[in-house]
């Protein structure tokens, strides 16, 4: 179609009025197959005299198409078209823009209301009319809405594409994607009806809702748990989903609480050897009740070596143990019968342990201490086995911390340059009783000055003599100080033989009777 002069004239889009719409509810599932690829948005050329300086393919400003028109009729007088088409565009200038979530989406709309208003009958081409397709360069309506082709249509307005937004990310609601994008300022709970489980699964929807579920209503609480329930097992297990599901165990209703703790029965087990769902189990136990606690403990009888012996289900076995009842665990404690060595030393297995010896009852622990002092020396020099030995000794019984100080008496020198024997022998000294300890410490004094050198320049030894001089009797340390001294020259060449002067100078400063620091003065008088 043609204007004044011949001059080609082009269709421009109108401005629609923008409406707050509801988004449509989340999609189930990603689409199986990818997206197509995004049309590329038509660089925008500037106008000469052209209404509106800003960006002309945005909805928030009328003055586009319209300034477009307003400068055509200026150079070239009225256009056939203009009465209809301005009376479509509507008033010029900045358009109110709504502050409602997904007021931004009005811009399909308002193309879609001019197709419609275009093709429609007695509309201004009339029901066959195919003007649209005819006119250069520009497909038909339904072309240009539904498959965003970018196609500038209208003087000074950037493409379809860039007029009605770019989609989502595929599988991604248009919500969602505004919220990432900081397009929906002062979100609220309430506000994301039918996206709950959408926005539990994405990384920062996942943050938002467990932000608001700390300080939400129960009218809030209660909207997100009826959307999350019917997903609750995949959100247990996914990457963002299972925060939300926590949350829920630490800030829910009790009735919610109970509610999801059933959604958990029959695949504890599953959960617990899964690397999010261990979570949540471990969550579970610290919120429901006795009851239920002991139900979903239950579902590990004859799996526990297996969750023992898994980076994740030993996690599960700990929170078992820490929280249920001992009389519920018996069970595990059946398990390890004729393992515990080979538990102690092992990654996780020696964490079990650990727990076991803290939290249950003295019959329950007594067979699992007995096979402890059965393979106390290769324990005590083992990478994980020594942490198991340094817990007995820490936290167990008289009966049971002697058995061990008596195993590493005589073997001061040898199990204090070992890198992880060195430790029980630290602990030993540390947790002793007064006899014992001084018994240690006498073994130490008795080494000839060739030994007592070896240890202070060694490595892990000199923590040992370290140690042994911060407990010490006065009278011992005396002893410990004058029998060090000689060596003073020869320490001061080692790193680790100055952590032993330093240690020195320390109590030397404390003694002042003790004398100074050095080898022994000679006496004058001689």
């Amino acid at each position: 179609m043609g204007g004044r002069n011949g001059t080609p004239l082009r269709l421009v889009s109108p401005g629609g009025v923008l409406a707050p719409r509801q988004y449509p509810p989340a999609p189930a599932h990603a689409p199986a197959t990818p997206a197509p690829p995004q049309p590329q948005q038509q660089q925008q050329q500037p106008q000469p005299g052209g209404a509106v300086g800003a960006r002309r393919d945005s909805l928030e400003f009328g003055g586009g198409p319209a300034g477009a028109l307003q400068e055509y009729a200026r150079k070239w007088g009225p256009s056939p078209l203009s009465p209809p088409l301005g009376a479509a565009l509507g008033p010029v200038g900045l358009r109110t823009v709504s502050a409602a979530p997904g007021a931004e989406n009005a811009k399909y709309r308002a193309v879609s209301s001019l197709a419609q208003g275009l093709t429609s009958n007695g509309g201004m081409f009339g029901s066959s009319s195919s003007l649209l397709s005819k006119l250069s360069g520009v497909g038909t309506i339904s072309e240009l809405v539904g498959g965003g082709v970018g196609v500038g249509v209208g003087v000074g307005v950037g493409s379809v594409g860039a007029l009605v937004g770019e989609k989502p990310a595929a599988g991604r609601s248009r919500l969602l994607e505004d919220f990432r994008n900081n397009r929906i300022p002062n979100l609220q709970l309430r506000e994301l009806a039918n996206h709950i489980v959408e926005f539990s699964q994405d990384q920062h929807g996942s943050r938002f809702i467990q932000q608001k579920l700390e300080r939400a209503t129960v009218q809030e609480k209660q909207m997100v748990f009826n959307e999350i329930i019917g997903a609750a097992y995949s959100l247990m297990t996914d990457v963002f989903g299972n925060y939300v599901i926590q949350k829920f165990f630490e800030f829910g209703t009790p009735e919610q609480k109970t509610t999801l703790a059933q959604k958990v029965r029959g695949h504890v087990l599953a959960l617990a050897l899964q690397m999010y769902g261990c979570r949540v189990i471990q969550k579970a136990l610290e919120s429901i009740p006795p009851e239920q606690q002991q139900e979903v403990v239950r579902e590990l009888d004859g799996h526990v070596l297996k969750c023992v012996k898994d980076q994740n289900g030993n996690h599960v076995v700990q929170k078992c143990i820490e929280c249920v009842e001992p009389v519920a665990l018996q069970f595990i404690i059946n398990a390890f019968a004729g393992q515990v060595y080979a538990l102690s030393t092992h990654p996780y297995g020696c964490r079990v342990i650990q727990r076991i010896l803290e939290h249950c009852t003295a019959e329950q622990t007594a067979p699992v201490l007995a096979e402890l002092h059965a393979h106390t020396d290769q324990l005590i020099q083992d990478q994980y086995g020594n942490y198991v030995v340094q817990h007995v000794l820490e936290h167990g019984a008289t009966d049971d911390r002697a058995r061990l100080v008596a195993a590493v008496r005589g073997k001061v020198l040898q199990l204090s340059q070992h890198k992880f024997a060195s430790n029980v022998v630290e602990k030993c000294v540390s947790h002793a009783t007064r006899n014992e300890r001084a018994l240690l410490i006498d073994e130490l004094c008795g080494f000839n000055d060739n030994a007592l050198h070896m240890m202070m320049k060694d490595q892990y030894a000199n923590y040992v003599v370290q140690k042994m001089i911060d407990v010490a009797e006065p009278t011992q340390r005396k002893v410990l100080m004058h029998k060090i001294r000689p060596h003073i020259g020869s320490l001061r060449k080692y790193t680790y033989g100055k952590h032993i002067i330093a240690k020195l100078e320390k109590f030397f400063l404390k003694a002042p009777e003790l004398g100074p620091i050095g080898p022994p003065q000679p006496n004058p008088g001689l």
